[in-house]
């Protein structure tokens, strides 16, 4: 295996809930998705709990916790009332992002560097929880620093930019946010912090950024649960897994 470490994959469930909460009741289930996620080779399972709550809900968190042996990677706002749910939990990680109501899905990533004071107080109390605290960031080299020196022990970088440009067209685009991704995949991994991958990933992108070495963690959702109605959940998670055991080989 080439890389430095294992790759895992991660797969986000928010997208369940949004199709059970367009009609309401109980179906289809998030936390069925999840176990069969669990079953089908998911490393880890990833959800966002909203402050509108338009998709993930106060129960199905309390669910997650109750049932998963993997461990739930809890995306949050940062927020009081978000603080003092995941402090009530205490998943195994916290992953903070940016978040605009009026958004379809997270745009960018955090602005860590201006907000340095806030932040470190923010994740203190997390960190001193035995959360492993993430931040979701743009792969700027001035966002990494600033996530490093408020306490963050792994980032998450945005990877939107470079899918959007794949499935686009904008080859130039493409190659330059790639190059981005990689550039600071390694620049971070440098200064001791854990890199993870998320936001967009497809099987017709997921390939360069699984071969990154210094990439520990790939979060995919939307195109998952989308894959699903075609194929099923666990052959569309496989399928994924397949590929990124295969870029990493």
């Amino acid at each position: 295996m080439s890389g430095l470490y294992p790759l895992r994959l991660g797969v986000n469930i928010d997208h369940v809930a949004t199709v059970r909460n367009a009609r309401g009741g109980d179906t289809p289930d998030p936390l069925r998705a999840a176990r069969l996620a669990e079953e089908a080779g998911a490393d880890g399972i990833t959800a966002h709990l909203r402050e509108d709550r338009r998709h993930i809900s106060d129960a199905d968190i309390e669910g997650l916790m109750d049932i998963l042996t993997v461990p739930l990677n809890f995306e949050m706002a940062a927020t009081d009332e978000m603080q003092k749910i995941a402090l009530r939990h205490k998943p195994h990680a916290v992953c903070i992002v940016p978040e605009k109501r009026e958004e379809r899905t997270t745009e960018g990533g955090l602005e860590v560097a201006r907000e340095e004071n806030r932040l470190a107080h923010f994740i203190a109390p997390l960190r001193d929880a035995g959360c492993r605290v993430s931040i979701f960031i743009a792969a700027d080299k001035r966002q990494i620093e600033a996530a490093r020196r408020i306490g963050a022990e792994v980032i998450e970088l945005h990877s939107g930019a470079y899918c959007d440009a794949y499935h686009e067209g904008r080859v130039d685009d493409r190659d330059r946010e790639l190059e981005a991704l990689r550039e600071m995949s390694s620049f971070a991994h440098g200064l001791g912090l854990e890199v993870h991958v998320g936001h967009g990933l497809t099987y017709e992108t997921v390939g360069p950024v699984a071969a990154f070495p210094e990439v520990r963690e790939l979060n995919i959702g939307h195109f998952l649960i989308g894959e699903a109605i075609f194929r099923g959940l666990q052959p569309a998670i496989a399928e994924m897994r397949r590929l990124m055991d295969e870029a990493r080989s």
